[in-house]
């Protein structure tokens, strides 16, 4: 006690006029309860007095880290302004002032200073810990039972959803902003200081010891959430209603928020058109009835995203024409890109490589090389021998790039083999102590960019969706933001700008979800079609999927299909049936090759589109959804009139000449109330 009470004295003096109190923050549905020492007391609903707070673990609305570990308050003060407390640390001798706004909706509450700000490498909003466990939406950060739902929502990029598990700020999951316990849930969120430099492990264990540079102002300061509870039949009103009062992206496509749109969840046609091309496949769009014409290939590199002259020889002016084409038919064109991947052909790399490629370690050499040596060597072989993530072995020294053959790990450290003048680069002399730079690559032979870079990869990658119109993407590699070594922060961060640099809605997809991105976010469409059939690819990850959907209140997909040559109409129509029992879309990836080949084409692009009709209707009827999901079960659907379908059970009776034998039996009546 006598060691503590000095550090009472001042933080009393250090706060200015304050005095430590309990204090309550309210909401229309949410009273929040905080002791004198910063616990958490209660989470009450006003109009049903229940406390929806699991007591029998203490927790804390903020937590921080330092150099020492962790730590939890000991003191909560409130100051004279309204809404504001400090919260102080004694261990540390930190404070932090927090400013919590009543709304009716929700609590804002936004971190506005740390005192000493340099002591705290990061803070966690809670976690707290609920009685609520039905179902817990992971990415969103709300639980929810029957009646009431519970949130904790991060309002700004620095506020990462989940709990830190590492020092890079990434969590491989989907998110964990939300997580079930034995007792019910917890909601969480974290910020972590940036702004100096660190040498810490990258992307999930893959780069040790790699150098991240610092994040200029980047601190816990600032970091900012929203804290509410509601009617769970009223979670995405509440929803809207935060983003538009706080600023949060909010996409309206066609005079509607994207997470009601009818353009979500749509399916669409995977296949590289080029200018000749165009017309046969946008018929084939068009046949099938299915949103969008998507490019694969579109780009010359990732990086600086040159049109392909392979597929548009007369360059933008080309692709506008097979835009208005597609625009005259109602069809939308998408281009692929792998997020922050940057190709070797792209200008980052040559014939100059930018000083701003990710780098996960330097060395330098030990003795000068001129043009044509083949050995370097360097003071220590430590970021050359990590052969668990290099494919490319690649060092930049000044403006030339050096492939190498391997490492050796005994004195005189060399990187034998050595390439000069890779990827088009300039061989050059390079005198004695001079830096090597080991660049961060990928097993798709691509390297990265620094955060610094990223930002501009993003301000270019909007900038060609402006200037061409393309009309969706996916961020599909999301994960390579996390060779910057800034974790979850750098991919919310590179989708925000990419947004925010649009002059036109932009329906986007992702390979990987994340709480801020959410609010950017048209669909998540996993599951791929390379490595089996229809029936084989990925699909139990594919109908997994369709929960975490459910949960976060996003649109349903059913991931990438592949439609060959060979492609039949029971394969087809076996994906078209899990398609409708889950009222999900999907990509149909194909070539124009394959649809000219293929002899069942017509009745498979009609498949497609009488389904999709009924699905997208709501024609099934809800007691037949449940078989439809059933990946043991087939139908077939069968057009009787411009509204009116039969849904046949299709039954297996064996093999006749090497083709399967059904048995239809006895139709459902499918009706759709408009065309």
């Amino acid at each position: 006690m006598k060691s503590f009470f000095p550090f009472l004295i001042s933080a009393l003096l250090f706060t200015s006029h304050t005095l430590p109190a309990q204090v309550s923050f309210k909401t229309n549905e949410l009273q929040l309860d905080l002791g004198n020492n910063g616990q958490l007391e209660h989470l009450i609903n006003p109009a049903s007095t229940k406390d929806y707070l699991y007591k029998d673990t203490a927790s804390f609305l903020i937590k921080i880290k330092t150099k020492g570990g962790w730590e939890t308050p000991s003191l909560l003060t409130v100051k004279k302004q309204q809404g504001i407390i400090c919260l102080c640390y004694p261990m540390n001798k930190v404070s932090i002032e927090l400013k919590i706004v009543e709304k009716p909706a929700y609590l804002m509450m936004e971190i506005i200073s740390v005192r000493p700000q340099n002591k705290v490498d990061l803070i966690t909003w809670g976690p707290l810990p609920l009685t609520i466990g039905k179902t817990v939406a992971e990415i969103l950060g709300i639980c929810s039972n029957d009646s009431i739902a519970v949130a904790l929502m991060p309002l700004n990029v620095k506020t990462l959803g989940g709990f830190p598990l590492n020092e890079e700020g990434s969590d491989p999951s989907r998110s964990s902003s939300a997580k079930k316990t034995n007792y019910g849930s917890v909601i969480q969120a974290y910020s972590m200081d940036r702004s100096r430099n660190r040498t810490i492990t990258v992307w999930w264990g893959q780069f040790p010891d790699m150098p991240v540079g610092p994040v200029k102002g980047e601190t816990v300061t600032g970091s900012k959430v929203a804290l509410f509870a509601c009617k769970t039949s009223n979670i995405l009103n509440r929803i809207e209603a935060i983003e538009l009062a706080e600023g949060l992206p909010h996409p309206m496509i066609e005079g509607a928020w994207s997470k009601r749109s009818a353009r979500s969840g749509r399916s669409y046609l995977i296949c590289d058109y080029s200018e000749a091309s165009i017309d046969e496949l946008l018929e084939y769009t068009r046949r099938a009835n299915l949103q969008t014409l998507y490019h694969m290939n579109a780009w010359e590199s990732w990086g600086h995203y040159e049109l392909s002259k392979e597929f548009f020889p007369h360059g933008l002016q080309g692709l506008k024409t097979c835009i208005e084409k597609a625009k005259s038919k109602g069809i939308l064109l998408g281009a692929h890109t792998l997020t922050n991947f940057i190709n070797t052909n792209d200008a980052y790399i040559t014939p100059v490589p930018d000083r701003r490629l990710a780098v996960t370690g330097i060395s330098r050499l030990t003795a000068s090389i001129n043009e044509s040596d083949t050995t370097l060597t360097v003071e220590s072989p430590k970021y050359f021998m990590n052969e668990k993530a290099d494919w490319l072995h690649t060092v930049r020294i000044d403006d030339e790039l050096i492939s190498y053959g391997r490492a050796t790990s005994a004195v005189p450290y060399q990187l034998k083999g050595c390439k000069r003048g890779a990827f088009g680069t300039k061989p050059s002399l390079h005198p004695q102590g001079k830096e090597v730079n080991k660049l961060l690559d990928h097993q798709y032979k691509v390297f990265f960019p620094n955060l610094e870079l990223q930002q501009e990869i993003a301000v270019n990658l909007a900038k060609k969706f402006n200037e061409t119109g393309f009309a969706q993407m996916d961020f599909d590699g999301f994960e390579g933001c996390l060779a910057s070594g800034q974790g979850d922060y750098a991919q919310e961060l590179f989708a925000k700008t990419f947004y925010e640099n649009l002059d036109h809605w932009v329906l986007n997809g992702t390979s990987m979800s994340k709480p801020f991105y959410w609010h950017i976010n048209t669909y998540c469409n996993w599951g791929e079609p390379w490595n089996g059939g229809f029936t084989e690819s990925m699909q139990q990850y594919r109908i997994d999927n369709q929960g975490l959907f459910d949960r976060n209140l996003m649109p349903h997909m059913l991931g990438w299909y592949l439609l060959t040559d060979s492609t039949t109409l029971a394969e087809m129509e076996w994906m078209l049936a899990r398609a409708a029992g889950y009222n999900a879309g999907f990509g149909m990836a194909t070539s124009l090759k394959a649809l000219k080949n293929n002899p069942h084409t017509p009745e498979l692009l009609d498949a497609i589109r009488d389904w999709e009709i009924c699905r997208r209707d709501r024609a099934f009827p809800k007691e037949l959804l449940g078989e439809l999901k059933d990946p043991f079960k087939e139908f077939h659907l069968e057009k009787v009139s411009a509204l009116v379908w039969n849904l046949y059970p299709m039954y297996r009776l064996g093999t006749q000449f090497g083709k399967t034998v059904y048995e239809a039996g006895k139709p459902y009546r499918i009706m759709i109330l408009v065309e």
